[in-house]
């Protein structure tokens, strides 16, 4: 049996307002001056003319969030979905070589710990050394795992990164050689300490943390979650690294001569590295991350 509310017609009806009943005597209530709603009062303007100059148009509500396409380069999604994660090989690659690479700085500056002339130097070699350690077990652990492939068998420098570590060693390298001894007749070719350390923080730092950002800002934050958060951990400390390495190299320069060498080892090491290959950054990214 269907209900009836108290203010329909019936089962199924439309909804009516209660009958006001007046006493007998009193004076009817006099009709309201204000229209029914949608019906326009006097002085309104006809329905459907245009507003009245000077007025403010009507503005539509924002659109759905699900609606607005984000760009993120070649990788564009909705707002509404994750960036579409790296392949497994390329996962695999960089961070393979994101290992070698921190690998190889520990080991180098653990070598110019023996040779720097100053102990202020050798304190803060030791301690960024030993930072990169940590740094390349921490890549280590993020390496994916694939039935039948060795870890260390992922853990290969590209040409960019060979080529920057063996200048910095003072070897010379090809692009896709073995380093050989040093050329003894090119002062260039064997780098004293400080222009070492020039190449290590106006080359070396800035190229790395250059590939870790663009890698960071182009990782699925969900599915590729342990990567990024290694990503923000050495971030945060090849940053720091960068800037304490500056501001002693500034300090270490303070002749005409210190300018010079500098300059001339820079110039040679960034030509060096940009002649194998690398655009942006150290490491190379996949087609798919958006460059600068």
């Amino acid at each position: 049996m269907s209900e009836t509310s108290p203010f329909s017609d019936g089962p199924s009806g439309a909804t009516q307002p209660p009958t006001t009943v007046m006493p007998s005597g009193w004076p009817e209530p006099a009709e309201s001056d204000t229209p029914p709603s949608g019906v326009p009062g006097p002085g309104a303007p006809p329905v459907g003319s245009a507003p009245p100059q000077g007025s403010a148009p009507s503005v539509a509500g924002p659109p759905s969030i699900g609606d607005v396409p984000v760009g993120h380069g070649d990788r564009a999604t909705l707002a509404t979905d994750e960036v579409l994660p790296f392949a497994l090989a390329d996962t695999a690659a960089l961070v393979g070589e994101y290992r070698w690479v921190e690998n190889a700085l520990y080991r180098l500056l653990g070598q110019w710990v023996i040779d720097m002339p100053l102990d202020a130097v050798k304190v803060h070699l030791d301690s960024q050394s030993m930072r990169h350690a940590w740094h390349a077990e921490l890549w280590a652990d993020r390496l994916p795992v694939r039935d039948g492939v060795d870890p260390d068998a992922l853990t290969v420098p590209s040409s960019p990164s060979r080529v920057l570590v063996a200048a910095l060693s003072g070897s010379e390298v090809g692009a896709a050689g073995p380093a050989v001894p040093p050329n003894t007749e090119d002062p260039l070719s064997h780098p004293g300490a400080l222009p070492r350390l020039a190449g290590l923080y106006r080359v070396a730092l800035p190229r790395l943390v250059t590939s870790y950002e663009r890698h960071l800002g182009a990782v699925a934050q969900v599915t590729d979650a342990p990567v990024a958060r290694a990503l923000r951990l050495v971030l945060n400390d090849e940053i720091d690294d960068w800037r304490a390495g500056e501001r002693l190299v500034q300090r270490l320069v303070t002749r005409p001569h210190d300018v010079v060498a500098v300059h001339q080892f820079l110039q040679r090491l960034e030509s060096a590295v940009v002649a194998a290959g690398a655009v942006s950054g150290l490491v190379t990214l996949p087609a798919s991350v958006p460059g600068d």
